[in-house]
């Protein structure tokens, strides 16, 4: 836990780099593929996706050191080979749970957040779930646990591995010759992310393609089939928590509605999208039926307004790296009650994106907490130790952000002219 918040110490800061880096490449090349509130909500799903796994908030049903200790039937030793083995064996094992997410309705819920944007691009590959509370990916590996590679092994590769799919998230990076038909390439993933009738559920392989081409899952890119991304049903919001839960809340109420008791059921392990005939009719939801001609989600927003998402996300940017750099000092329980002001900080900031009339509350709420915070400790989770002038700082933040936020929404509000930048 400690050693994965050092780590994303490192990566946070190159991952924002890269993506303001794509941006600013766009804007040059007279190709933007980045819409400021669609970035700022991808980077808001990343913040709670990582806040949730540094702070432990799933349980592994099987763990894969359990399994080591319990079934291991050799001991392989680690040298390069052992590393060769785990890569494949984790791609495979990332190609599995992969497909199954997008063919079972319930499993669906886990990864609809990564599809939701509308765009492709880096920070679309932060968009990572924080729905799944109880992980079975371990038993995947069981190959790997019978020939006694040592868990340490795991926790080195695992990371490499998902910080590897980054890159190829982007719009900017044609085809790639002879790597085509080795690993996974932006061409191949902007397939993956479309909706398109000849692209969607194919290649769902994570760094080496030839998982698709064995198991028949494989659509190359199409000339003349430019791809339209997001999600059949558009999500309509920037809240990633909101969009983390939409599905599950569509399913649930569902096998309320439905008459059917078989249904009731079969709603959560039919192929992703079924819904009962009864309630299709009763409770019909949105669906893009022309991938060509829909709307995309946008809210109005001007310059400032833009400038005030970015200032946003660098803040909380940073009160997250001071999280991950002192959670050993912070400790627990103040640990859990940080990632609760985490989390209103981005209901907040990304319900005001939305331009709901209503968001002031969890603005009022989040400056409530904050302020509460820093009124019964006097002090912010230790930052005083570092200059005695901080944790006032963090309130003058609060103040601020309160006052401008409530102002920016009922400009929203009125609704100016929607804008792209």
């Amino acid at each position: 836990m400690e050693t994965y918040g050092k780590i994303l110490l490192i990566a946070m800061p190159a991952f924002l780099v890269l993506v303001i880096f794509e941006k600013w490449y766009g804007w040059r090349k007279g190709f933007e593929t980045v819409r400021t509130m669609d970035a700022i909500s991808s980077l808001a799903s990343g913040v709670t996706n990582v806040t949730k796994d540094v702070l432990g908030l799933s349980i592994a049903i099987l763990s894969y050191e359990w399994m080591y200790r319990h079934w291991a039937v050799t001991h392989i030793g680690t040298t390069w080979v052992t590393y060769v083995i785990i890569i494949i064996l984790l791609d495979f094992a990332g190609y599995a749970v992969h497909a199954l997410q997008h063919k079972v309705n319930f499993f669906w819920n886990a990864h609809v957040i990564h599809h939701s944007s509308e765009e492709f691009n880096l920070a679309c590959a932060l968009r990572q779930s924080i729905s799944v509370f109880f992980k079975l990916f371990a038993l995947l590996l069981l190959p790997a646990a019978l020939l006694g590679i040592e868990p340490k092994v795991i926790a080195i590769v695992a990371p490499l591995h998902l910080f590897a799919q980054f890159w190829y998230h982007t719009r900017h990076i044609q085809k790639m010759g002879f790597l085509e038909h080795i690993i996974v390439t932006p061409s191949h993933h902007r397939v993956h992310h479309a909706i398109n009738p000849e692209y969607i559920d194919k290649n769902f392989s994570q760094i080496f393609i030839f998982w698709d081409k064995i198991f028949g899952s494989f659509q190359a890119e199409l000339k003349d089939v430019p791809p339209v991304y997001g999600v059949t049903r558009p999500a309509r919001t920037w809240n990633p928590i909101k969009i983390n839960f939409q599905h599950l809340a569509l399913l649930i109420k569902d096998a309320w509605h439905t008459q059917h008791w078989k249904d009731k059921f079969k709603v959560f392990y039919k192929p992703t999208g079924w819904r009962p005939e009864d309630v299709k009719q009763k409770f019909p939801v949105y669906s893009i039926n022309d991938v060509y001609h829909f709307e995309k989600y946008d809210t109005p927003a001007n310059g400032f307004t833009l400038f005030w998402c970015w200032f946003q996300m660098l803040v909380l940017l940073l009160l997250l790296s001071y999280l991950f750099g002192n959670i050993a000092t912070i400790g627990s329980p103040q640990m859990f009650v940080y990632g609760a002001f985490v989390f209103i900080y981005i209901y907040a900031l990304t319900d005001w994106m939305d331009a709901n009339k209503n968001s002031w509350v969890f603005e009022a709420l989040k400056f409530a907490m904050g302020a509460g915070i820093i009124f019964f400790t006097g002090d912010w989770f230790g930052l005083s130790g570092w200059a005695t002038g901080l944790p006032y700082a963090v309130l003058a933040y609060l103040i601020s952000s309160l006052l401008v936020s409530i102002y920016l929404t009922r400009k929203m509000q009125a609704q100016s002219p929607p804008s792209t930048f």
